[in-house]
């Protein structure tokens, strides 16, 4: 197998430090600054007889499954899938067997193309925030799975973009479309269990063979140097030309398992906890989120020791500006987590389904006078749109997306500063006049 590249190769990119960091976290557009912006909705929408076409990049596993459910409510919803692609030749044949449509092997032909409205992103993340601008430039709305970007500068470009170019703008983390967390949000809002001031969860995951190899299988017999249906553009998918990730030479472990390394992704924080802090950011602070102030993390990698950059153990910490704190955890190494809870000071908020309070230590009377005289009780949670559908419905002028640019960039600022707080072994902070990240 090629070798891995040096730690000063990853660094290309991905800013190993402060002053590397700080110039990648920095909004390029200076002194302006478009963060507090409402979401926009685009002032024409499809109606419901407009069938609303897109086109699929990224044709991986989660790819493939997008393009499979699209095409089963094809229908319903009056969409059609009428263009793949990807960068691997078998994959680009195998979405365009199931949607009928057209494939590419460069997405840009993709987005040339007058007939399609809509895109959905399904790459590595380093590309995550090209494509997404690029689609936006193109006239195309866009759903983007999660994490919205790879880096900060990526974020809050992204979160612009939108603004500027007025398209509906949908992140995927599963768990934004749980009425859970904005029935939560409802009765932090109402004080329900006064001021709420610490939350912790955890997504954790455990098996014989880490499922970071097992879900990405290595194909033996593809390659840049292979033809037909065994062609891959490795050089497109490092995205080098556009200083997306460094120039090395084939190595199937970094394309097939790309989670597993620091130039392509931010590992557990990126892949796991992301689906995590954006809805919790939504029970605390609302649909647009909220940035951190600081944040730490720590970890290590204890077990999977398999030449991986990433941790099979993350911790992050994080401070918000509202005057609240957060703890999150991901591992590869025991599935047993932390509940989604929410601590106040009249009591504790459990997000599992429906949404559980109880009061707590000697705030009895002040819970049970805002809660119907009730030591515990629970709000019901209701039925809401999947992602997808939400994101159809917004493009139909029917409401907003459940991860707009906003929740979007403010959970992607915080992950990533904890990938980089875990990397540099040194607290980081937010500035938010400038939108940049300072180390202590």
């Amino acid at each position: 197998m090629t070798s891995t590249p040096s730690e000063p190769q990853r660094a290309q990119g991905v800013a190993l430090t402060r002053r590397q960091f700080v110039k990648t976290s920095a909004l390029a557009l200076g002194s302006v600054s478009l963060a507090n912006m409402p979401t926009v909705i685009p002032a024409a929408a499809f109606g419901a007889n407009d069938c609303i076409r897109v086109g699929v990049i990224g044709c991986g596993g989660q790819g493939t499954g997008h393009v499979h459910s699209l095409v089963k409510r094809s229908t319903d919803d009056n969409v059609k899938v009428v263009a793949v692609s990807d960068v691997y030749q078998r994959r680009v044949t195998r979405a365009k067997d199931i949607c009928k449509g057209e494939g590419y092997l460069d997405y840009r032909k993709l987005l040339e193309r007058k007939d399609v409205d809509a895109v959905l992103i399904a790459t590595p993340d380093h590309w995550h925030g090209k494509i997404s601008i690029d689609a936006m430039e193109s006239g195309k709305h866009v759903y983007c799975e999660k994490p919205m970007t790879h880096t900060v500068e990526q974020a809050v470009q992204v979160r612009d973009a939108v603004k500027r170019y007025k398209k509906v703008f949908q992140v995927g983390p599963n768990a934004v479309a749980s009425d859970t967390y904005w029935k939560a949000h409802e009765a932090i809002q109402k004080g329900r269990i006064g001021k709420a001031t610490w939350v912790h969860g955890s997504y954790n995951r455990n098996a014989r063979t880490c499922l970071f190899n097992e879900h990405q299988k290595i194909d033996p017999s593809a390659g840049p140097d292979k033809a037909g249906e065994d062609y891959i553009n490795w050089d497109m998918w490092l995205g080098y030309e556009w200083d997306l990730a460094p120039k090395i030479p084939w190595t199937p472990d970094h394309y097939f398992r790309f989670r597993k390394y620091w130039p392509y992704n931010g590992g557990v924080a990126t892949d796991l906890l992301y689906h995590k802090l954006a809805p919790l950011l939504i029970a605390m602070a609302g649909a647009n989120g909220e940035y951190p102030s600081r944040v730490n993390a720590c970890g290590g990698l204890y077990i999977e020791k398999d030449g991986r950059d990433i941790p099979d153990t993350f911790l992050l910490t994080a401070d918000y500006p509202s005057e609240w704190s957060i703890f999150l955890v991901s591992t590869l190494t025991n599935d047993a987590g932390l509940p989604d809870k929410i601590f106040g000071k009249y009591g504790t908020m459990e997000l599992g389904g429906d949404v559980k309070l109880r009061f707590n230590g000697d705030f009895q009377e002040e819970f049970t006078k805002r809660n119907d005289d009730k030591l515990e009780t629970s709000i019901a949670a209701e039925p809401r749109r999947d992602l997808e559908g939400n994101w159809i419905d917004a493009m139909r002028g029917k409401g907003t997306v459940f991860c707009n640019e906003d929740l979007g960039c403010s959970t992607m600022v915080a992950i990533k500063m904890a990938v980089e707080s875990y990397r540099q072994r040194k607290t980081l902070l937010w500035d938010a006049k400038t939108e940049k990240v300072y180390t202590v």
